[in-house]
C-alpha cells in the first residue's frame, strides 16, 4: 500500500505548503483506503463522502493562494458518535435515537472546521459510551486492524481503527471512563484526556461531570497539534477552564528532569504477567534517561462504585423512556447495569458524589511530591470481539474491567495513554501517565520522548504490515 498511510500532520501539513500534493489528492487516496478498510474494521458510524469533497476542496483553494487555516487544514478526520456534527445524525450507538441530523456542532467540532479539516463522517462507539470495547446493536463490531479477532477498545471504537490502520492521523473521541485511553492501549495509539473542561463539551454530556473529549494520534506530536485546536474556554460548558492555554506544541521539547511515582496495580488491579512486564520495562526505559522513579503500591481502594453510580446514573436518566418502555432495544449488558444504576436511592447516590470529593483530595495529595504517576494502562493486551468482559477478569463489570483508567476521570486531572511495545502475540501495550491538575504538558513532553525510545516500535510494525 503506497499513498498517503500513516503520513503524519505534520508531513502533511508540509506537503500542502510546498504544493507537493494537494487535499483533493489526499482526500482521494483516504477514500481508496476506506474502501478496503471499511468492509473488514466497521469503522463509521456514517459517511459523508460528498461533504469531505467540500471541505477538501475548499482547503486546496487556499493552499493555490497561500493562506492555509494551519496545520490541520485540508486533513482528513472523523467524529466519535457522542459529539454533534451538524448536518449529521448523532445516533450514540442506539437504537433508541433518531437518525435525523443535529442542526449544530459542538465545540470542538467548530474548532476544527474553523481549522480547515476534512471531516469524512461520524466514528463508531459503543451504546451511550456505556462499554470498554466496541461494539453496539447499532452499528455491530468494530475490529481492531491488529488483530481481526479483537475489539479495538471501546468505546471511541472506530476512532481508534482508522487511526491505527493508517486511515487518518487523527481521530476524535470522547472519555467518560477510559474510552480514549482503553481504546489507544488495545490499538498502539496515544490517546489523551486532557483536565476536565479543558476541551469544552456541549451539548451537555450525559455524564457532564466526566465527560472528556479528546485525540487518539500515532505521534505525541499530532496529539499536541489537535489539542492546540479544540481546546480553551467555551461559555456554554458550565465546567470549561478560563484562562491562558498551554503551549501543548512547546511541550514536545520539554527535557526536564521528573519525579515520577509508579503504581503496578493502585492497589487492587490483576495485570496479566506479559502486559506488567512490558510496563516496567518502560518504567526502566523512564528511569535510563534520568527520571527519578519511586514504586507506590497500593494507593487506593478500586473507587468503582462512585464511578458507576455517577456514569451509569445520568445514562439511565438519558435513556429512561427506552428503560421503560423498550428495553429490548438496548445492548443486553447495557441495560442491566443502568437498571441497577436507576434503582440507587437519592441518599446512596449523594453519598457516593461526597466520596468522589474525598477521593479527589486523596489522590491529590498523594501526588503531590510527584510530577507524573504511571501505570499499566490496561490489565490485558488484547479483548476478543463481541466479549464484553475478558474472561481473566470475569468477576469485574464492562467498565471495572479496565482497573486504571475510570479513578482519573473521578479526579477530572490530564491522563493518557502511550504506545510502548507490543507482546508475543503482536498486540499493543499502553502506559498510563497522569499528571496533576491543569498540567497537560508534563504528560506531552514525556508522550514526545516515548516516541523518541519506545512509541515507534508499535507504529514501525503497523506500518510494515500494511504498507
Amino acid at each position: 500500500m503506497s499513498g498517503f498511510a500513516f503520513a503524519t500532520i505534520a508531513d502533511l501539513s508540509e506537503g500542502f505548503r510546498r504544493r507537493a500534493f494537494s487535499p483533493t489528492e489526499v482526500l482521494a487516496d483516504v477514500i481508496r483506503r476506506l474502501e478496503m478498510f471499511e468492509p473488514m474494521l466497521n469503522m463509521f458510524a456514517h459517511l459523508d463522502l460528498g461533504g469531505a469533497q467540500v471541505q477538501a476542496t475548499a482547503a486546496e483553494a487556499r493552499m493555490m493562494q497561500g493562506g492555509l487555516l494551519g496545520p490541520l487544514d485540508g486533513i482528513p478526520t472523523s467524529i466519535k458518535d457522542l459529539i454533534a456534527v451538524a448536518g449529521m445524525p448523532q445516533r450514540f450507538g442506539s437504537r433508541t435515537t433518531s437518525a435525523t441530523p443535529v442542526a449544530r456542532d459542538a465545540p470542538s467540532v467548530e474548532r476544527l472546521r474553523a481549522a480547515g479539516a476534512v471531516i469524512l463522517g461520524k466514528s463508531t462507539t459503543s451504546e451511550f459510551g456505556c462499554k470498554g470495547v466496541g461494539d453496539s446493536p447499532l452499528t455491530g463490531i468494530t475490529r481492531n486492524p491488529w488483530d481481526l479477532s479483537k475489539t479495538p477498545g471501546g468505546s471511541s471504537a472506530g476512532a481508534a481503527a482508522m487511526v491505527a490502520c493508517g486511515l487518518v492521523p487523527y481521530a476524535l473521541g470522547t472519555d467518560g471512563g477510559g474510552s480514549l485511553r482503553i481504546p489507544a492501549a488495545l490499538s498502539g495509539l496515544y490517546g489523551i484526556k486532557a483536565q476536565f473542561g479543558r476541551v469544552p463539551v456541549f451539548p451537555t454530556s450525559a455524564t457532564p461531570t466526566l465527560a472528556h473529549v479528546g485525540p487518539l494520534t500515532r505521534t505525541a506530536a499530532d496529539a499536541a497539534a489537535v489539542l492546540s485546536v479544540i481546546a480553551g474556554f467555551e461559555p456554554r460548558d458550565p465546567f470549561s477552564v478560563a484562562g491562558p492555554m498551554p503551549d501543548f506544541q512547546a511541550a514536545l521539547m520539554q527535557g526536564s528532569r521528573l519525579r515520577i511515582a509508579f503504581s503496578p496495580t493502585l492497589g487492587y488491579g490483576r495485570v496479566d504477567p506479559e502486559v506488567a512486564a512490558i510496563t516496567a520495562r518502560a518504567v526502566q526505559a523512564m528511569q535510563d534517561v534520568g527520571h527519578h522513579v519511586d514504586q507506590i503500591d497500593p494507593c487506593f481502594d478500586d473507587p468503582i462504585e462512585m464511578w458507576t453510580a455517577e456514569f451509569y446514573a445520568g445514562v439511565a436518566i438519558r435513556l429512561r423512556a427506552a428503560l421503560e418502555d423498550a428495553p429490548e432495544m438496548l445492548d443486553p449488558a447495557v441495560l442491566q447495569v443502568l437498571q441497577a444504576a436507576v434503582a440507587q436511592d437519592l441518599r446512596t447516590y449523594y453519598e457516593s458524589v461526597f466520596r468522589r470529593y474525598e477521593f479527589r483530595e486523596k489522590v491529590r495529595q498523594m501526588m503531590e511530591p510527584y510530577d507524573l504517576l504511571v501505570t499499566p494502562a490496561l490489565p490485558v493486551a488484547s479483548v476478543d470481539v463481541g466479549v464484553d468482559v475478558p474472561p481473566s477478569l470475569a468477576e469485574r463489570t464492562i467498565v471495572s474491567w479496565a482497573t486504571f483508567t475510570y479513578p482519573f476521570n473521578l479526579t477530572g486531572q490530564p491522563a493518557a495513554s502511550l504506545p510502548i511495545g507490543m507482546t508475543t502475540a503482536g498486540h499493543p501495550v499502553g502506559l498510563q501517565v497522569v499528571a496533576k491538575a491543569m498540567d497537560e504538558a508534563t504528560i506531552l513532553g514525556v508522550a514526545a520522548e516515548n516516541d523518541r525510545h519506545l512509541g515507534g516500535i508499535a507504529l514501525h510494525t503497523m506500518q510494515a504490515a500494511y504498507l
